[in-house]
């Protein structure tokens, strides 16, 4: 059944049962993705799913129920259990956005992305790691060769009169390479964001993946001690991931947040500004509209070191006394209303990588790191993390370091950044991709070198 036609039979019916507010919201997702080994697909998915949820208040209580059947069955299947379940919800209701607004007219959807062949995905796939291979005889192999393509789709009705639409779509490719020397063998990945296939050239996705996985071999063991650290844009990435949920309002309600009551005060260095860009062109996240209806925008949630605000959802928000941010999400049409940023990362500064370690005198690169869903307290702050990367020495890269070991707390890492990179890189731990930095250069952190 269209949506429309949908959404008109719900509304009506709920009128007729005596529903005050009624919310139907809509989702498509599309994807498909391959993975290659040596030459030979070994996996592939081509999948579409459709839902929609919606939320209704009955006799002063709100109740939820989701379908992926949209037909006329469906109408009163959804009316039905909204009332059985708004029984059992003991909240204070949830207030739908009535959508009296100004939303930003743009299209994140990539129609010249959308027609590319699923054969030229595929020879892409095989193209660059044919190309891996031939590119030094110490690649022995790739672990992981894939590409995956998204579309999400996206509708929000109420019978308060809101009606919004919007839509994204993007692709990726990530190359896991391994490369040995004598008895030696290290690995490290290439990850790629993109909207154009054809930015997506075989020879430089070679160049960059075996050079980063040949750049670990010869590994030494250098002091342990407290060192002056340079994260890479996509270490720094993963590791504001992983502490993003503080910056929620939600987190902070629930006393899970070490921002509580931080609001205009200093929490990190006067270098550190971090954006939340629901406008980006390649944003994974990019949309006019959140999930409850309420129209995103730009925010400046940390302002030269100062916590400007936190993200907000509509029921945060009234508890807060302020505006919603826009930032009520729902993780799928299965998932009830919480709060998540768009696209989220820390402002470039001037400086290139290489002006960044050229100031140290002696220190580590952190290229990459690794146990951040068990090494990391998201609470409070502290993290002990394993981590690839490089010592530097007067200014230069002498060579990388064995595995490393790095232990400290984010809050005041915040607080330590000395400087800010122009390399801006977006987060590729689970391929969210919308949590993003620059390198940041670190006064000191704790370094274990095995």
């Amino acid at each position: 059944m269209d949506i429309n036609l949908f959404k008109e039979q719900l509304f009506t019916e709920g009128a007729k049962l005596g529903f005050s507010d009624l919310e139907l919201y809509y989702e498509k997702q599309a994807g498909f993705g391959c993975q290659i080994f040596k030459g030979e697909i070994d996996d592939y998915v081509s999948a579409t799913t459709i839902g929609v949820s919606v939320r209704g208040l009955y006799d002063g209580k709100m109740g939820y129920a989701y379908t992926e059947k949209i037909d006329k069955d469906s109408v009163a299947f959804l009316l039905e259990n909204i009332k059985e379940n708004s029984l059992l919800i003991e909240d204070d209701p949830e207030e739908l956005f009535d959508g009296n607004a100004t939303y930003k007219d743009r299209d994140f959807y990539s129609t010249s992305l959308s027609n590319v062949t699923i054969d030229k995905k595929i020879q892409l796939l095989r193209d660059a790691e044919k190309k891996i291979y031939e590119y030094d005889p110490r690649v022995v192999q790739t672990d992981y060769a894939t590409i995956q393509d998204t579309m999400v789709e996206k509708a929000l009705f109420n019978n308060k009169g809101l009606s919004l639409q919007d839509r994204n779509n993007f692709l990726y490719v990530v190359f896991s390479v391994v490369v040995k020397e004598n008895d030696e063998i290290k690995s490290d990945f290439y990850f790629k964001l993109t909207k154009d296939i054809d930015s997506l050239n075989p020879e430089e996705i070679a160049k960059e993946a075996v050079e980063k996985s040949l750049s670990h071999l010869n590994g030494k063991t250098y002091p342990n001690k407290t060192y002056p650290v340079i994260l890479k844009g996509s270490a720094a990435a993963n590791l504001l991931a992983t502490f993003s949920p503080s910056f929620s309002a939600k987190s902070v309600h629930d006393n899970q947040s070490r921002l509580k009551g931080k609001v205009d005060t200093v929490i990190a260095s006067e270098v550190v500004t971090l954006i939340d860009n629901p406008f980006l062109e390649d944003g994974t996240r990019s949309g006019t509209f959140d999930s409850e209806g309420v129209p995103t925008k730009e925010l400046t949630v940390v302002q030269e070191g100062v916590l400007k605000t936190y993200f907000h959802n509509l029921k945060t928000a009234k508890k807060d006394g302020v505006e919603s941010t826009g930032h009520g999400h729902k993780p799928s049409y299965k998932d009830s209303i919480g709060v998540s940023p768009s696209n989220f990362y820390v402002k470039p500064g001037a400086n290139s990588y290489e002006e960044l370690f050229g100031t140290m005198e002696e220190g580590i690169i952190i290229t990459s790191l690794a146990g951040l869903h068990s090494g990391a307290n998201q609470i409070s702050g502290d993290f002990s993390l394993a981590a690839n990367g490089y010592f530097v020495k007067d200014g230069k890269i002498i060579g990388p370091t064995n595995l490393m070991t790095i232990a400290g707390n984010f809050f005041e890492l915040l607080k330590d950044i000395e400087m800010v990179g122009n390399d801006l890189e977006f987060s590729p731990m689970d391929y969210y991709g919308y949590i993003g930095s620059p390198s940041l250069k670190i006064k000191g952190l704790a370094v274990t070198v095995d």
